[in-house]
């Protein structure tokens, strides 16, 4: 007997400043999907935040340059997720017709309205099980501050930071800038809190070049992180599981320019490289870093995937945890897809696996009693 097809919806796209990248994400895992095991259902989110059943990501990028044809669009594929947990319907804006019921759904989504468990929130309240940590770790992992803070909490080192929320630094600029130079110094790295892809992060050298950072920074989000700046290199592990998870080898994304990886640099105009394995990194201090990802993968109550990203200071060798990225970048050529492919998951098997994760954790959480 013919084993039925899962219906899995590709979500991606989205109101995020990662939008672009999302699409790319959602492109190669749309064409890795294996079409024997699954029926793949694309879901375009509009940077308006309009959901689009059967718009592929290159069609979604074409609409956005016709804003007549895209509105066309809007009005004859509009979905919403359908509110009865065991329905697990999409539901037509245009006629309330049910039109794709879903056995799980992959968020390929990167940033805010996607990777922060904002959309975990909806698919819970959905009852459809998905790809990826829950509500609970989606947020921390989105938010650098709390992140740290958790990290702190279990003794994993990180780099000294101040945080400020956007209304002091609208209030009392000289008094953030001379904190900032007292207890950091320069250089030092500034970034949205709540932002990914390296959006908005620059580096400052002194106060004006701070204060050009400081402002940028808090036009993506409401609280800025101010980092002091090492000579470090940027290692980075992959972990996929659940409550059992495993780790990948190590690799060091090298940056041939020598300076702060911003968006561009990964994105538009890549001049990063990745090598598997790092050199020049013991046994120990390996052994170290992978026992560290674990920590904070179960520390952050993550679940499916995340990419932890360390921190090595080049003059006495430290090791300090920087984040952990719940939906990293997902190209088949991307650093977490790239280090599991040397330990022999190639991106195929992998996008199986963790819709095997998704499908367990929604049986897990199954059991569990709603009434009292």
């Amino acid at each position: 007997m013919t084993q039925k097809k899962l219906r899995v919806g590709v979500v991606f796209g989205s109101r995020s400043c990662e939008y672009d990248v999302s699409l790319h994400s959602a492109e190669a895992v749309l064409a890795n999907l294996d079409t024997n095991k699954y029926d793949v259902v694309p879901l375009a989110i509009t940077k308006e935040g309009a959901w689009l059943l059967n718009v592929t990501p290159e069609e979604l990028h074409a609409l956005e340059e016709k804003p007549d044809e895209k509105e066309h669009i809007q009005q004859e594929k509009a979905v919403v997720l359908a509110g009865d947990p065991t329905v697990r319907d999409l539901l037509s804006v245009r006629n309330g017709k049910k039109v794709a019921p879903l056995d799980v759904v992959f968020p390929v989504i990167h940033g805010p309205y996607g990777e922060d468990g904002t959309i975990q929130g909806l698919l819970e309240m959905a009852g459809i099980p998905y790809v990826g940590g829950g509500v609970l770790g989606s947020a921390i992992g989105m938010d650098k501050e709390k992140m740290k803070i958790i990290f702190q909490s279990i003794n994993l080192p990180v780099i000294d930071y101040l945080t400020y929320r956007y209304t002091r630094w609208a209030r009392e600029p000289e008094a953030v800038l001379t904190e900032v130079e007292q207890k950091l110094g320069y250089p030092c790295i500034v970034k949205p809190v709540n932002m990914g892809s390296s959006v908005g992060v620059t580096r400052a050298d002194d106060r004006e070049a701070l204060r050009r950072s400081i402002a940028q920074a808090a036009e993506y989000d409401n609280k800025i992180i101010v980092e002091r700046c090492l000579n470090i290199r940027e290692i980075s592990c992959s972990v996929l599981g659940n409550e059992e998870p495993i780790t990948s080898p190590l690799g060091e994304i090298v940056n041939e320019e020598n300076v702060v990886n911003d968006y561009d640099l990964k994105y538009v105009h890549p001049t990063f490289r990745l090598d598997i394995p790092p050199a020049g990194i013991s046994p120990q201090m390996t052994e170290d870093i992978l026992r560290m990802a674990k920590q904070a993968f179960l520390a952050l109550e993550l679940s499916g995937l995340a990419r932890v990203d360390f921190f090595v200071d080049r003059n006495d060798q430290r090791v300090y945890i920087n984040e952990a990225n719940t939906m990293p970048g997902f190209t088949s050529s991307s650093v977490y897809a790239s280090l599991w492919a040397t330990a022999n998951l190639p991106y195929p098997q992998l996008l199986d696996r963790l819709i095997e994760l998704a499908l367990e954790r929604h049986q897990q959480r199954q059991r569990l009693r709603t009434t009292y």
